[in-house]
Protein backbone atom coordinates (compact mmCIF):
# COMPACT_ATOMS: atom_id res chain seq x y z
CA UNK A 1 0.00 0.00 0.00
CA UNK A 2 1.42 3.38 -0.97
CA UNK A 3 1.90 5.94 1.77
CA UNK A 4 1.50 8.84 -0.69
CA UNK A 5 -2.05 10.09 -0.48
CA UNK A 6 -4.13 12.51 -2.49
CA UNK A 7 -4.05 15.73 -0.50
CA UNK A 8 -7.31 16.78 1.03
CA UNK A 9 -8.02 20.47 0.46
CA UNK A 10 -7.35 22.64 3.46
CA UNK A 11 -9.79 25.30 4.50
CA UNK A 12 -9.37 28.74 2.95
CA UNK A 13 -5.80 30.05 3.23
CA UNK A 14 -5.06 32.14 6.28
CA UNK A 15 -5.57 35.87 5.59
CA UNK A 16 -1.91 36.71 6.29
CA UNK A 17 -0.83 34.27 3.56
CA UNK A 18 -3.34 35.68 1.08
CA UNK A 19 -2.22 39.23 1.82
CA UNK A 20 1.44 38.24 1.40
CA UNK A 21 0.56 36.98 -2.07
CA UNK A 22 -1.79 39.74 -3.18
CA UNK A 23 -0.93 42.96 -1.33
CA UNK A 24 2.30 42.67 0.67
CA UNK A 25 2.78 46.47 0.75
CA UNK A 26 -0.61 47.12 2.31
CA UNK A 27 -1.39 48.29 5.81
CA UNK A 28 -3.63 45.23 6.14
CA UNK A 29 -0.67 42.92 5.59
CA UNK A 30 1.41 44.65 8.27
CA UNK A 31 -1.52 44.42 10.68
CA UNK A 32 -2.08 40.75 9.85
CA UNK A 33 1.58 39.98 10.58
CA UNK A 34 1.17 41.15 14.17
CA UNK A 35 -1.73 38.74 14.57
CA UNK A 36 0.41 35.66 13.90
CA UNK A 37 3.92 36.75 14.90
CA UNK A 38 5.44 38.31 18.00
CA UNK A 39 7.37 41.56 17.60
CA UNK A 40 10.30 40.19 19.59
CA UNK A 41 10.49 37.15 17.28
CA UNK A 42 10.48 39.40 14.21
CA UNK A 43 13.36 41.44 15.63
CA UNK A 44 15.28 38.31 16.64
CA UNK A 45 14.84 36.59 13.28
CA UNK A 46 12.72 33.78 14.71
CA UNK A 47 9.31 34.66 13.29
CA UNK A 48 7.65 32.16 10.93
CA UNK A 49 4.06 31.19 10.20
CA UNK A 50 2.96 28.06 8.40
CA UNK A 51 -0.22 26.40 7.24
CA UNK A 52 0.35 23.09 5.49
CA UNK A 53 3.12 23.59 2.94
CA UNK A 54 2.66 27.39 2.82
CA UNK A 55 5.00 29.47 4.96
CA UNK A 56 5.69 33.13 5.64
CA UNK A 57 8.89 34.51 7.13
CA UNK A 58 9.21 38.10 8.40
CA UNK A 59 12.33 39.67 9.89
CA UNK A 60 13.54 43.15 10.82
CA UNK A 61 16.96 43.98 9.38
CA UNK A 62 19.05 46.89 8.14
CA UNK A 63 19.87 45.23 4.82
CA UNK A 64 18.15 42.59 2.71
CA UNK A 65 18.36 39.12 4.33
CA UNK A 66 18.86 35.81 2.58
CA UNK A 67 16.86 32.87 3.91
CA UNK A 68 18.61 29.57 4.66
CA UNK A 69 16.36 26.51 5.14
CA UNK A 70 17.73 23.14 6.25
CA UNK A 71 21.25 24.55 5.82
CA UNK A 72 20.70 25.37 2.16
CA UNK A 73 20.04 28.74 0.42
CA UNK A 74 16.27 29.11 0.04
CA UNK A 75 15.45 32.65 -1.09
CA UNK A 76 16.00 36.39 -0.78
CA UNK A 77 13.49 38.38 1.23
CA UNK A 78 11.56 41.34 -0.16
CA UNK A 79 11.23 44.66 1.67
CA UNK A 80 7.98 45.99 3.07
CA UNK A 81 8.04 49.65 2.06
CA UNK A 82 8.24 52.27 4.80
CA UNK A 83 9.58 49.76 7.35
CA UNK A 84 12.72 47.80 8.18
CA UNK A 85 10.76 44.59 7.65
CA UNK A 86 11.48 41.98 5.00
CA UNK A 87 9.28 39.02 4.11
CA UNK A 88 9.40 35.80 2.14
CA UNK A 89 6.60 33.47 1.02
CA UNK A 90 7.57 29.92 0.22
CA UNK A 91 6.63 26.29 0.42
CA UNK A 92 8.16 23.54 2.56
CA UNK A 93 7.84 19.80 2.32
CA UNK A 94 5.06 18.60 4.59
CA UNK A 95 5.22 15.62 6.91
CA UNK A 96 8.47 16.64 8.53
CA UNK A 97 10.18 19.49 10.40
CA UNK A 98 12.62 22.11 9.17
CA UNK A 99 15.17 24.60 10.43
CA UNK A 100 16.01 28.06 9.14
CA UNK A 101 18.17 31.11 9.72
CA UNK A 102 19.24 34.23 7.78
CA UNK A 103 22.36 35.66 6.27
CA UNK A 104 22.44 39.45 6.64
CA UNK A 105 25.45 41.24 5.21
CA UNK A 106 27.26 37.91 5.19
CA UNK A 107 26.59 37.15 8.86
CA UNK A 108 24.25 34.52 10.30
CA UNK A 109 21.19 35.85 12.11
CA UNK A 110 18.30 34.41 14.07
CA UNK A 111 16.65 31.21 13.06
CA UNK A 112 14.69 28.32 14.53
CA UNK A 113 14.82 24.56 14.56
CA UNK A 114 11.92 22.10 14.58
CA UNK A 115 9.43 24.04 12.46
CA UNK A 116 6.66 21.55 11.73
CA UNK A 117 5.09 21.43 8.28
CA UNK A 118 1.81 19.60 8.86
CA UNK A 119 0.07 17.40 6.32
CA UNK A 120 -3.58 18.08 5.36
CA UNK A 121 -4.82 15.33 7.68
CA UNK A 122 -3.42 17.21 10.69
CA UNK A 123 -6.08 19.90 10.22
CA UNK A 124 -9.80 19.80 10.89
CA UNK A 125 -11.51 18.91 7.62
CA UNK A 126 -15.07 19.76 6.53
CA UNK A 127 -17.50 16.88 6.72
CA UNK A 128 -15.35 14.79 9.09
CA UNK A 129 -17.18 13.92 12.33
CA UNK A 130 -15.32 14.66 15.54
CA UNK A 131 -14.89 12.26 18.39
CA UNK A 132 -15.49 13.13 22.02
CA UNK A 133 -12.79 13.73 24.63
CA UNK A 134 -13.72 12.81 28.19
CA UNK A 135 -13.17 15.01 31.16
CA UNK A 136 -9.89 14.47 33.02
CA UNK A 137 -10.03 11.19 34.93
CA UNK A 138 -7.84 10.31 37.92
CA UNK A 139 -6.47 6.95 38.97
CA UNK A 140 -4.63 5.98 42.17
CA UNK A 141 -2.33 3.02 41.58
CA UNK A 142 -1.78 -0.02 43.73
CA UNK A 143 1.08 -1.28 41.57
CA UNK A 144 2.90 2.05 42.00
CA UNK A 145 1.73 2.30 45.64
CA UNK A 146 -0.37 5.45 45.81
CA UNK A 147 0.85 7.11 42.60
CA UNK A 148 -1.86 9.31 41.09
CA UNK A 149 -2.21 9.56 37.30
CA UNK A 150 -4.51 11.69 35.17
CA UNK A 151 -5.89 10.33 31.91
CA UNK A 152 -8.43 11.08 29.20
CA UNK A 153 -10.43 8.82 26.90
CA UNK A 154 -11.11 9.84 23.30
CA UNK A 155 -14.01 8.08 21.61
CA UNK A 156 -14.36 8.46 17.83
CA UNK A 157 -17.72 9.39 16.32
CA UNK A 158 -17.87 6.00 14.55
CA UNK A 159 -17.66 3.97 17.77
CA UNK A 160 -20.56 1.56 18.35
CA UNK A 161 -20.82 -0.16 21.70
CA UNK A 162 -21.92 -3.37 19.98
CA UNK A 163 -18.64 -3.60 18.05
CA UNK A 164 -15.30 -3.90 19.88
CA UNK A 165 -12.97 -1.05 18.94
CA UNK A 166 -9.22 -1.03 18.46
CA UNK A 167 -7.11 0.79 21.06
CA UNK A 168 -4.18 3.19 21.10
CA UNK A 169 -2.49 4.39 24.30
CA UNK A 170 -0.45 7.61 24.33
CA UNK A 171 2.06 8.43 27.06
CA UNK A 172 2.29 12.10 28.17
CA UNK A 173 -1.36 12.21 27.21
CA UNK A 174 -1.83 15.79 28.38
CA UNK A 175 0.03 16.88 25.25
CA UNK A 176 -2.59 15.34 22.95
CA UNK A 177 -5.85 16.75 24.33
CA UNK A 178 -5.82 20.00 22.29
CA UNK A 179 -6.78 19.01 18.76
CA UNK A 180 -5.15 22.12 17.27
CA UNK A 181 -2.12 22.15 19.54
CA UNK A 182 1.37 21.11 18.49
CA UNK A 183 0.59 17.37 18.36
CA UNK A 184 -2.75 17.54 16.44
CA UNK A 185 -3.35 13.90 17.31
CA UNK A 186 -7.13 14.15 17.57
CA UNK A 187 -7.46 15.76 14.14
CA UNK A 188 -5.31 13.05 12.58
CA UNK A 189 -7.32 10.30 14.25
CA UNK A 190 -10.64 11.75 13.11
CA UNK A 191 -9.47 12.17 9.52
CA UNK A 192 -7.82 8.76 9.15
CA UNK A 193 -10.71 6.88 10.75
CA UNK A 194 -13.15 8.75 8.48
CA UNK A 195 -11.07 7.76 5.44
CA UNK A 196 -10.88 4.15 6.72
CA UNK A 197 -7.08 4.26 6.64
CA UNK A 198 -7.00 3.15 10.28
CA UNK A 199 -9.65 1.23 12.22
CA UNK A 200 -12.16 2.74 14.60
CA UNK A 201 -10.15 3.05 17.78
CA UNK A 202 -10.45 4.45 21.26
CA UNK A 203 -7.54 6.52 22.56
CA UNK A 204 -6.29 6.52 26.13
CA UNK A 205 -4.19 9.61 26.81
CA UNK A 206 -2.37 9.10 30.10
CA UNK A 207 -0.09 11.48 31.99
CA UNK A 208 2.88 10.44 34.11
CA UNK A 209 2.02 9.82 37.74
CA UNK A 210 2.77 11.78 40.88
CA UNK A 211 3.49 10.13 44.22
CA UNK A 212 3.03 12.94 46.67
CA UNK A 213 5.48 15.55 45.41
CA UNK A 214 7.61 13.01 43.51
CA UNK A 215 7.35 12.99 39.72
CA UNK A 216 7.18 9.36 38.62
CA UNK A 217 7.65 9.92 34.88
CA UNK A 218 11.18 8.57 34.52
CA UNK A 219 10.60 5.71 36.95
CA UNK A 220 7.51 4.64 35.02
CA UNK A 221 8.80 5.33 31.52
CA UNK A 222 12.55 4.64 31.50
CA UNK A 223 12.72 1.49 33.62
CA UNK A 224 13.12 -1.73 31.63
CA UNK A 225 10.83 -4.21 33.34
CA UNK A 226 7.13 -5.13 33.19
CA UNK A 227 5.84 -2.84 35.96
CA UNK A 228 4.36 -0.15 33.72
CA UNK A 229 2.96 -2.76 31.33
CA UNK A 230 1.12 -4.39 34.25
CA UNK A 231 -0.04 -0.98 35.46
CA UNK A 232 -1.64 -0.30 32.07
CA UNK A 233 -3.14 -3.77 31.69
CA UNK A 234 -4.40 -4.37 35.21
CA UNK A 235 -5.35 -0.88 36.34
CA UNK A 236 -5.85 1.79 33.66
CA UNK A 237 -7.22 -0.39 30.88
CA UNK A 238 -9.36 -2.34 33.33
CA UNK A 239 -11.13 0.94 34.10
CA UNK A 240 -11.46 1.87 30.44
CA UNK A 241 -12.78 -1.56 29.45
CA UNK A 242 -15.47 -1.30 32.12
CA UNK A 243 -16.90 1.64 30.14
CA UNK A 244 -16.15 0.79 26.51
CA UNK A 245 -16.08 -2.29 24.30
CA UNK A 246 -12.39 -2.59 23.43
CA UNK A 247 -10.59 -5.41 21.66
CA UNK A 248 -8.20 -7.33 23.87
CA UNK A 249 -5.89 -8.81 21.21
CA UNK A 250 -2.48 -7.17 20.85
CA UNK A 251 -2.98 -7.16 17.07
CA UNK A 252 -5.67 -4.49 17.57
CA UNK A 253 -3.68 -2.35 20.00
CA UNK A 254 -0.99 0.28 19.56
CA UNK A 255 1.05 2.28 22.04
CA UNK A 256 2.91 5.56 21.48
CA UNK A 257 5.07 8.14 23.18
CA UNK A 258 7.76 10.79 22.81
CA UNK A 259 11.16 10.85 24.50
CA UNK A 260 10.96 8.75 27.68
CA UNK A 261 7.41 8.00 26.56
CA UNK A 262 8.91 6.55 23.37
CA UNK A 263 11.07 4.00 25.14
CA UNK A 264 8.11 3.34 27.45
CA UNK A 265 5.92 2.46 24.47
CA UNK A 266 8.54 0.05 23.14
CA UNK A 267 9.11 -1.45 26.58
CA UNK A 268 5.40 -2.17 27.11
CA UNK A 269 5.13 -4.00 23.77
CA UNK A 270 8.41 -5.85 24.41
CA UNK A 271 7.22 -7.02 27.84
CA UNK A 272 3.67 -7.85 26.74
CA UNK A 273 3.39 -8.30 22.94
CA UNK A 274 0.09 -10.10 23.54
CA UNK A 275 -1.29 -6.74 24.77
CA UNK A 276 0.34 -4.32 22.28
CA UNK A 277 1.75 -5.32 18.89
CA UNK A 278 2.16 -1.86 17.32
CA UNK A 279 4.66 0.73 18.60
CA UNK A 280 5.14 4.39 17.73
CA UNK A 281 8.35 5.67 19.36
CA UNK A 282 9.34 9.29 18.69
CA UNK A 283 12.69 10.76 19.86
CA UNK A 284 12.84 7.69 22.10
CA UNK A 285 15.12 7.81 25.14
CA UNK A 286 16.91 4.49 24.62
CA UNK A 287 19.58 5.67 27.03
CA UNK A 288 20.78 4.96 30.56
CA UNK A 289 18.41 7.27 32.48
CA UNK A 290 17.23 4.53 34.87
CA UNK A 291 20.13 2.12 34.37
CA UNK A 292 21.64 0.86 37.64
CA UNK A 293 24.42 -1.55 36.65
CA UNK A 294 23.88 -5.02 38.06
CA UNK A 295 20.56 -4.01 39.61
CA UNK A 296 18.18 -2.47 37.09
CA UNK A 297 18.18 -2.28 33.30
CA UNK A 298 17.66 0.98 31.45
CA UNK A 299 16.73 1.81 27.88
CA UNK A 300 20.37 1.68 26.77
CA UNK A 301 20.21 -2.12 26.76
CA UNK A 302 17.45 -2.43 24.16
CA UNK A 303 19.57 -2.40 20.97
CA UNK A 304 21.35 -5.44 22.36
CA UNK A 305 18.32 -7.17 23.87
CA UNK A 306 16.73 -7.06 20.42
CA UNK A 307 19.75 -8.84 18.92
CA UNK A 308 20.15 -11.41 21.70
CA UNK A 309 16.66 -12.23 22.99
CA UNK A 310 13.82 -14.13 21.25
CA UNK A 311 12.02 -12.08 18.63
CA UNK A 312 8.74 -10.44 19.63
CA UNK A 313 5.89 -10.22 17.15
CA UNK A 314 5.65 -6.42 17.06
CA UNK A 315 5.64 -3.69 14.41
CA UNK A 316 7.67 -0.54 15.21
CA UNK A 317 7.88 3.01 13.83
CA UNK A 318 10.96 4.84 15.16
CA UNK A 319 11.61 8.57 14.70
CA UNK A 320 14.52 10.75 15.73
CA UNK A 321 16.61 13.72 14.57
CA UNK A 322 20.32 14.22 14.04
CA UNK A 323 20.43 17.09 16.54
CA UNK A 324 18.76 15.20 19.39
CA UNK A 325 20.26 15.10 22.87
CA UNK A 326 23.75 14.05 23.87
CA UNK A 327 24.38 14.05 27.63
CA UNK A 328 25.58 11.89 30.50
CA UNK A 329 22.74 9.43 29.88
CA UNK A 330 23.86 8.76 26.32
CA UNK A 331 23.31 9.79 22.72
CA UNK A 332 19.70 9.80 21.55
CA UNK A 333 20.52 9.80 17.79
CA UNK A 334 23.12 7.05 18.05
CA UNK A 335 20.88 4.88 20.21
CA UNK A 336 17.97 5.23 17.79
CA UNK A 337 20.26 4.29 14.91
CA UNK A 338 21.33 1.27 16.96
CA UNK A 339 17.68 0.41 17.55
CA UNK A 340 16.92 0.62 13.83
CA UNK A 341 19.88 -1.58 12.90
CA UNK A 342 19.00 -4.14 15.56
CA UNK A 343 15.39 -4.33 14.39
CA UNK A 344 16.57 -4.70 10.80
CA UNK A 345 19.10 -7.42 11.64
CA UNK A 346 16.45 -9.45 13.44
CA UNK A 347 13.90 -9.11 10.62
CA UNK A 348 11.42 -6.94 12.52
CA UNK A 349 8.69 -5.07 10.69
CA UNK A 350 10.00 -1.56 11.37
CA UNK A 351 10.36 1.90 9.85
CA UNK A 352 13.00 4.47 10.84
CA UNK A 353 12.28 8.13 10.15
CA UNK A 354 15.42 10.20 10.74
CA UNK A 355 15.39 13.97 10.27
CA UNK A 356 17.44 17.00 11.31
CA UNK A 357 15.49 17.94 14.42
CA UNK A 358 16.44 18.39 18.06
CA UNK A 359 14.73 16.78 21.07
CA UNK A 360 11.35 17.95 19.86
CA UNK A 361 8.02 16.44 18.91
CA UNK A 362 7.78 18.54 15.75
CA UNK A 363 8.87 15.97 13.16
CA UNK A 364 6.87 13.18 14.78
CA UNK A 365 3.73 15.32 14.91
CA UNK A 366 4.17 16.51 11.32
CA UNK A 367 4.50 12.95 9.99
CA UNK A 368 1.78 11.41 12.17
CA UNK A 369 -0.70 10.70 9.32
CA UNK A 370 1.95 8.66 7.48
CA UNK A 371 3.23 6.95 10.63
CA UNK A 372 -0.22 5.83 11.76
CA UNK A 373 -1.22 4.63 8.31
CA UNK A 374 1.97 2.57 8.08
CA UNK A 375 1.54 1.21 11.61
CA UNK A 376 -2.04 0.07 10.92
CA UNK A 377 -1.58 -0.93 7.28
CA UNK A 378 -3.28 -4.18 6.21
CA UNK A 379 -5.31 -4.30 9.45
CA UNK A 380 -8.19 -6.76 9.23
CA UNK A 381 -10.87 -6.57 11.92
CA UNK A 382 -11.76 -10.22 11.32
CA UNK A 383 -8.31 -11.28 12.62
CA UNK A 384 -6.86 -11.35 16.11
CA UNK A 385 -3.25 -11.92 15.12
CA UNK A 386 -0.75 -11.52 12.30
CA UNK A 387 2.85 -12.59 11.94
CA UNK A 388 4.64 -9.29 11.25
CA UNK A 389 7.48 -9.61 8.77
CA UNK A 390 9.90 -7.08 7.36
CA UNK A 391 8.77 -5.36 4.19
CA UNK A 392 10.47 -6.76 1.05
CA UNK A 393 11.87 -3.36 0.09
CA UNK A 394 13.55 -3.01 3.47
CA UNK A 395 15.37 -6.31 3.17
CA UNK A 396 17.43 -4.99 0.26
CA UNK A 397 18.52 -1.81 2.01
CA UNK A 398 21.85 -1.53 3.87
CA UNK A 399 22.26 -0.99 7.59
CA UNK A 400 22.45 2.60 8.79
CA UNK A 401 25.95 4.03 8.98
CA UNK A 402 27.33 7.24 10.49
CA UNK A 403 29.03 9.21 7.73
CA UNK A 404 29.46 12.69 9.21
CA UNK A 405 32.18 12.42 11.85
CA UNK A 406 34.30 15.51 11.19
CA UNK A 407 33.36 18.45 13.42
CA UNK A 408 34.77 20.99 10.97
Amino acid sequence: MSLLFAAWPLLAAHPVLELADKSPQSTEFRQAITGVMKEEDIKAGKAVFGEGADFLWVVEAETRPHLIVNDMPFGTLSPIQGTKLFYYRGKLKTGTSHNFNYLVAGKAMGGRTDVAAYMPDSYEQPGVPKGKLSEKLTHTSKIYDGTVSDYWIYVPAQYEASKPAALMVWQDGQGHTDRNGAARTLNVMDNLIHQKRIPVMILVLISPGMKGTQRMRSIQYDTVNDTYARFLRDEILAEVQAKYNIRKDGYSRAIAGNSSGGICAFNVAWQQPDQFARVLSRIGSFTSIQWKPGTLEGGNVYPFKIRKEPKRNIRVWLQDGSEDLENNHGSWPLQNVQMANSLKMMNYDYKFSFGNGTHSGSQGSAELPVALTWLWRDYDASKTEQAFTQEPGEKDKPLYRIVKLNRE
